[in-house]
């Protein structure tokens, strides 16, 4: 099964070297389960020519906001559009899971309480999950048709799921503590209150569940496809 990965952002030049792209962290995410992966910068403005692309379509975190002016921001959701409508799946994270809602009706802003950043637990399916997260964004207001299948106290519609057609979630099951690491030295300074950044370090190396949701995403890929050959 081929996954075209619609990377909407790039990772700090400080450690992209050593840790990868954003595109890259989901192909070594999704390793050995079995899928062949093609990397879109739709950030830089590099698109499939159509959903026929791939077989299962999987949107990156990014550092922009899905309300913001872009220019590849509206082709992006009507690539989600169309996605939806043909029923391919599709898998947003972070910035991909508001940048769904928001093309198919829900709203996003920044989240009155602020940041939620490092290893959190959710309550996901069911199960308390632990996943790292880096965001101010939320998604504040549901599609019609999106089911909460995952929350924390802090964020309501921590993972949604559209009609058995889309999987998203807002955490960050690719990023390991390295990436997070990186993350509080750089773009978290003077942007994240100093106090969450002294949280969030303590917690580095504590475990974490993002083999468990890649293991999810990919049953949820597979599903898909044998629903529809």
């Amino acid at each position: 099964m081929k996954i075209g990965i619609l990377q909407t952002g790039h990772s700090p030049d400080d450690f992209k070297k050593q840790l990868g792209d954003y595109g890259e962290m989901f192909t070594k995410l999704l390793d050995g389960h079995g899928f062949d992966f093609e990397i879109f910068s739709v950030v830089d403005n590099i698109f499939p020519d159509s959903i026929t692309a791939a077989e299962g379509w999987l949107i990156t975190g990014s550092k922009h906001g899905a309300y913001e002016d872009h220019d590849w921001i509206p082709p992006l959701e009507d690539f989600i559009r169309e996605t939806y409508a043909d029923g391919r799946p599709l898998i947003g994270v972070c910035f991909g899971h508001q940048i769904i809602a928001q093309a198919l009706g829900g709203k996003v802003e920044k989240f009155a309480r602020g940041w939620s950043i490092g290893r959190t637990e959710y309550d996901i399916g069911g199960r308390k999950l632990a996943l790292n997260a880096w965001h101010q964004d939320q998604v504040v207001q549901r599609p019609d048709g999106a089911e909460v299948i995952g929350s924390s106290d802090f964020c309501e519609n921590a993972a949604l799921l559209y009609d058995d057609r889309i999987w998203t979630i807002q955490p960050h099951p690719e990023f390991g503590h390295d990436f997070i690491e990186g993350l509080i030295k750089t773009r978290g300074k003077g942007v994240v209150p100093d106090h969450q950044l002294e949280a969030a370090s303590a917690r580095l190396g504590a475990p974490l569940n993002n083999a468990d949701i890649a293991a999810e995403m990919a049953a949820f890929f597979k599903k898909k496809q044998k629903e529809r050959a």
